[in-house]
């Protein structure tokens, strides 16, 4: 597999690239956000890890580029490791973000969380790709869904893949070590709060009425489900 990364301080370009090599990967690099978009629209790489903090053009730009015409998987690198900040970085498009300073088993990790993801949720364009459940028709290539009022939702790659994770598992009650497993692909500190967070945020987009929810369920207690039933 191909890994872009792409960060302005060289030593960590050598860093990190000397540890995805060790994995196995080849590496693609790349100083700032334009030559990072030039590489992935020539080079088409399996993954990019992207720092924020950029002159000129910031990886937060740079990702809501590539997420213009491409769903290649994205994982940022910042030093600002807030919830906020870590909500906007997922906002504008990314899958995953890792703060900085970070241990180099925690990146390797990561990297093969997303690429197990993004694996477990590789769609073709075909008509194949969509999941129908009830009245919802999810479409994984445009994180989009259509909703029984006609209505077409469009989500965040976070969004889509928690969805799509309890729309496949329609009327089962999902544990939220479940969904961390399945949807960020880890026990991460911080995460489950952010189970609850995107769970709020889809409710928002696809619930007439967010706060009595008829769809997207919490079980107190046990944690998650998509009621079929009701749609």
């Amino acid at each position: 597999m191909r890994i872009l990364v792409v960060d302005d301080d060289p030593p960590s370009v050598k860093m990190i690239s000397f540890l995805l090599r060790e994995e196995g990967y080849t590496v693609l690099t790349a100083s700032n956000g334009p030559d990072a978009l030039d590489i992935v629209e020539r080079e088409a790489p399996d993954l990019v890890i992207l720092d924020v903090m950029m002159p000129h053009m910031d990886g937060l730009e740079v990702c809501r580029r590539i997420r213009r015409t491409m769903q290649v998987p994205i994982l940022i690198l910042s030093a600002k490791g807030e919830t906020a900040d870590r909500v906007i970085g997922l906002d504008v498009g990314a899958d995953d973000y890792l703060s900085k300073p970070f241990d180099p088993t925690e990146l390797l990790a990561r990297v093969r969380a997303v690429l197990r993801r993004a694996e477990a949720f590789g769609f073709s364009d075909s008509e194949a790709g969509f999941l129908t459940v009830g009245s919802f028709r999810l479409d994984p290539v445009g994180n989009k869904v259509f909703m029984p009022s006609g209505k077409v939702a469009e989500l965040t790659p976070i969004e889509f893949r928690l969805l799509h994770y309890l729309v496949r598992n329609a009327g089962r009650i999902l544990s939220h070590d479940q969904v961390l497993d399945n949807v960020w692909g880890y026990d991460y500190d911080g995460y489950a709060n952010q189970i609850a967070v995107y769970m709020r945020r889809l409710r928002n987009k696809l619930e007439t009425d967010p706060n009595n929810p008829t769809y997207l369920l919490t079980v107190r207690g046990l944690g998650y489900k998509f009621d079929a039933e009701a749609s």
